[in-house]
Formats: structure tokens, sequence, C-alpha cells
């Protein structure tokens, strides 16, 4: 049986899907785990108080410093830093906890917090406004409210909140805007849609069909949007996967060739070479240290 990643999801018994933690709690706990390649079927919004550790985050070390606010999309695999001393707090939450409308959902979707095109979005609080602090110190306070009446709202309330400030502050400290629009929401959608059906899918046309619009115009706002065709996302998001898959399980070549939907090897192997210019055994092989 092919060997895959794990993933967490969120803790039972607790009586909203949102908890604010902290990290050297946790490293009491669950060390081993937080050391080891892992994803989580929700979203974290990491607060780095001390140390300068370097978060591993889909082969991108985000280096860190006191202060920074690392915000994490579900399903994203990330590694924490095993070398280094520091304190940090995290907000846990899940699409269930926040989205309680159509605006909420398409809100999380868009948002550049969540979905950066280009980087894992930080943010240095020093420079940001005392308002993110102190929401943030008021969600872990209302956090043990549980049994207070209208504790979830509250929460859900101060988050989006948190957000709004925080997305403001990001496009303070050096994010690139995107104009938005039709060619964003069409990118966006497209870019949901790949991330659950890459594996099976892999026509540009399905896609479009799915979204009733031509390959023509998905491919205006894809090219607009992230500068890349349609085919290049879906091809991207593969190679993501097989690299994650490479690097984080012990699957033969083979396995992960035909979980990624290639039939035969050759077909995974060629294609990995032609995107990477290495085979997928190079890549495991470059990454195993010295």
């Amino acid at each position: 049986m092919a060997e895959q990643i794990k993933t967490y999801g969120f803790k039972e018994g607790l009586p909203t899907e949102f908890e604010v933690v902290s990290i050297s709690a946790l490293y009491e706990k669950q060390k081993e785990a937080l050391i080891s390649p892992h994803r989580t079927a929700f979203y974290h919004i990491i607060w780095f108080q001390e140390g300068a550790p370097t978060h591993l985050v889909d082969f991108n070390p985000v280096a860190v410093k006191p202060g920074t606010l690392l915000f994490l999309n579900k399903d994203t695999v990330q590694l924490f830093d095993p070398n280094v001393r520091y304190e940090a707090k995290a907000i846990l939450f899940t699409d269930s906890f926040f989205c309680r409308t159509p605006t909420d959902v398409k809100f999380l979707r868009s948002s550049i917090l969540f979905n950066d095109l280009l980087e894992v979005s930080r943010i240095q609080m020093e420079e940001a406004s005392h308002m993110l602090q102190d929401l943030f110190l008021l969600m872990e306070k209302e956090a043990g409210n549980a049994h207070e009446a209208n504790h979830a709202a509250i929460l859900q309330n101060y988050l989006h909140s948190f957000l709004l400030l925080a997305e403001r502050e990001r496009r303070k400290q050096g994010f690139t805007t995107i104009k938005p629009g039709a060619d964003l929401d069409y990118t966006i959608l497209f870019k949901d849609s790949v991330d659950s059906r890459f594996r099976q899918i892999k026509q540009v046309s399905s896609y479009a069909d799915e979204l009733s619009i031509t390959e023509k115009r998905l491919n205006q706002a894809t090219s607009r949007v992230l500068g890349k065709s349609p085919k290049n996302v879906i091809d991207d998001r593969i190679m993501l996967e097989a690299k994650r898959l490479l690097a984080h399980t012990g699957d033969s070549v083979k396995e992960i060739g035909f979980g990624l939907g290639f039939n035969e090897p050759t077909n995974f192997i060629k294609f990995f070479r032609r995107h990477s210019g290495t085979t997928p055994m190079e890549f495991r092989g470059n990454l195993a240290p010295d």
C-alpha cells in the first residue's frame, strides 16, 4: 500500500473548531509529529514571539524572527524547526468554523493571507497595528469562554476582523495586489478545482466546462492573474504533490506516479524530468543529507 503524508484533523471534543495553542506546550505532547512533515485539514496563523526558527513550508524554508505572523492554508505540508528554541502561539480553525455564509466562503478562498500566489504570507507585528495583537489576545481569552452565550459568534467576528486587518497590513508590507474581477474569480475557482481533482483530471477543457467558460477565456484569466496558462497551473500542482511524496514518504516512483494518475512509470519520469530537469530518484537523492 502506498504511504501517505500524515494528515491531522481537528482536535475532537472542542465546542467549536477553533483553538489557540502554545507551540511549546504542543512540543511537550506531540514533538515527533511537529518535527515530521505533516498536513493539517485546518488553517494556521502562527505568531512567533521569541527565537528565529526556519519553518519549512512545501520545500520553502521560511525564515522568521520575533514578531512574525505566518499564515498557512489547510493541507499545506509543513515542518517545525527542531534545532532552534523559540516561543510561538497558533490560531487553528476550520472552514466549518469560519464559513457561516457564502460570503465567508468567498472571503476565505480569495484571502491574500492564505492564497498568496507568490510566497507564504507573513507579517511583522512590530510594523503592524496594535489592534492585531489585541485581537489575537482577545481570541485567546474568548477561547476559554466556551460555555458563555454567543461564544462561537464572538470568536468568528474577532477572527474576521483580525483577518481583515491582517490583509491591510500585508498589503503595506510588500504584497503585489491583484485586481479584483472576473479574471481573479475564475482563477480562484479553477485553482480550487485543480487542487481537488488534479490526480484524476488533467485536461484544461474539463475544468473550463465545469466553470461554463471556454478554454480561451480560462487561459485569459490565469495568464492575467498568475502569468501562467491553465496547463501550467495543472502541471505545477502535479509537480508539487510529486515532490511532497518523494520527499516525505517512502513510496516508490511507480507508486507515486500511479497515485498521480500516470498509468506507466516512464510517463511520470518523463513528466517530472521535463518540469524539473531531474528524474524523481535524482530529486529524492538530492534531498538526502550529505
